[in-house]
């Protein structure tokens, strides 16, 4: 059977559905090609799971915590580990459920249940069917990379945030392999639901924490609840029916080895050599960064295929200008956007902006602020939570930052905002700020940055002036 169609789109996750809406924009035909589970990664493997085990998690750790405000009993309190792990089941598959009522199922014809295929630049084979397509967008997502001998060697002992939620119970112990943001919040999680957790990354950070100084302060405080070995890349061997690990000095035995190392492109069943484009290292289709177009080829990359971090707003503003220059001549591209990372860990953890590696330090200056005592800040409990603001030491354009503590999430967007705006430290605090919320620790570490940057402009330097007699006083008291 052949079918001609203006777009076929392979995959159904943001990144396809965004397209999706796009061209259904542009009145042309196209067809949804989807093999695998139903869903996004979202909503499958990352967010709604790893949130609502967060969540749970929580509730454990504030119910244990519970005699420190007088109230007896928390510290006895225990978790069912398979009453936790049917309610993420149950909430995870309420969401997709939910997603996929309006998205995917309602297409008809036009949703081909199945893996596809390319037989050449335009062609594509899946469920018995010759699609023939004026353009492909390329949405398969990615999932996580296991070492080829670890698989082999450790079978159903080795898990990953694919199969995690899918286990009967909770294993007594894991070590986490990989403490990039999903590693991170899946290690706390654990260990706040009673697994005994060690965490384990080749690397000296954690969640990918480019800043040094944050970093080390993230790393004290996630050691007060689960052992972290760092610098050392691991091993593991079966010992029975338990897994042996080691990390340079370190060992342990555990049940489990849960591994977030990385993850690849979901596009070794696409026979991309028959679509005659060019690729990676990584396998996937080299192509421009702004318009997601392959070559001069009628095929465009979006979401977790192309290779970049997973991040549900770049997925789905990566499928609507893919789905956009799909069909039409004329191509507009991504806006460029100040880069924002958040973990949601406890505390949580965030950055924003280039990374510390790539400042010229001689023409930056930095910020350092303790969440403890300001505002919102001071009723998280004592921990070395910690924020750092770059700007330009010239002009006071405020460059980025790093963080952990309580909040960071919004701070976070707060400082993204005001980088993509190019506003100045003097201009940022012009704005309003409330007492007692946590802002206000983002607006002592400006007031630090101020007053060791000369404002321009008149307006500006009152404000100085007023900052750094605020400063003196301050100090004089």
């Amino acid at each position: 059977m052949n079918r001609q169609v203006d777009v076929a789109v392979i995959g159904a996750g943001l990144a396809g559905l965004s397209a999706i809406k796009e061209i259904r924009q542009s009145n042309k035909d196209f067809v949804l090609i989807n093999g695998g589970g139903p869903g996004t990664t979202c909503a499958r493997i990352g967010c709604v799971p790893s949130r609502v085990a967060l969540h749970l998690a929580a509730v454990c750790q504030g119910r244990r915590a519970a005699d420190w405000l007088g109230r007896t009993g928390g510290a006895s309190w225990e978790v069912d580990p398979t009453a936790v792990l049917d309610q993420v089941r149950v909430l995870h598959d309420s969401y997709v459920d939910s997603a996929l009522t309006g998205s995917v199922e309602a297409l008809g014809d036009a949703l081909i249940e199945d893996y596809a295929r390319f037989i050449g630049p335009n062609t594509l084979r899946a469920d018995g069917q010759t699609i023939e397509a004026g353009a492909i967008v390329i949405a398969t997502g990615a999932r996580s990379f296991v070492p080829p001998d670890w698989q082999e060697r450790l079978g159903d002992r080795v898990l990953t945030i694919e199969t995690l939620f899918e286990q009967e119970h909770l294993p007594a112990s894991v070590a986490v392999v990989g403490l990039g943001p999903i590693g991170l919040e899946i290690s706390q999680a654990l260990h706040r639901l009673g697994v005994r957790v060690i965490g384990i990354d080749a690397g000296e950070c954690v969640a990918r924490l480019p800043d040094p100084v944050v970093n080390q302060a993230a790393v004290e405080m996630l050691r007060h609840e689960f052992p972290i070995w760092l610098g050392d890349p691991a091993t593991a061997e079966c010992r029975g029916d338990k897994v042996l690990v080691r990390a340079g000095p370190n060992q342990a035995l555990v049940d489990r080895i849960f591994v977030a190392t990385g993850r690849h492109p979901n596009l070794d069943r696409l026979g991309l050599n028959m679509a005659g484009c060019a690729t990676d290292g990584q396998g996937v289709p080299i192509h421009h960064p702004a318009t997601l177009r392959v070559g001069r080829l009628p095929i465009y990359v979006a979401g977790d295929a192309g290779g970049t971090p997973a991040n549900l707003q770049l997925a789905t503003e990566q499928g609507r200008v893919a789905g956009y220059n799909a069909t039409h001549h004329t191509p507009i591209s991504l806006a460029a956007k100040t880069a924002m990372s958040i973990v949601f860990s406890e505390p949580s953890i965030a950055w924003v902006g280039p990374d510390w590696s790539a400042l010229d330090h001689s023409q930056v200056l930095v910020g350092q602020m303790r969440f403890g005592p300001a505002g919102q800040a001071a009723s998280a409990g004592p921990h070395r939570a910690l924020l750092r603001v770059y700007a330009d030491r010239h002009d006071g354009r405020v460059i980025g930052g790093a963080m952990v503590g309580p909040g960071s999430e919004h701070l976070a967007h707060l400082l993204a905002w005001g980088a993509q705006q190019r506003l100045t430290v003097h201009q940022m605090l012009e704005m309003p700020f409330y007492h007692p919320v946590v802002e206000e620790v983002l607006q002592d570490a400006l007031k630090e940055l101020a007053r060791r940057i000369r404002p321009i402009g008149s307006r500006a330097s009152a404000l100085g002036r007023l900052i750094t007699w605020r400063g003196r006083a301050a100090c004089a008291a």
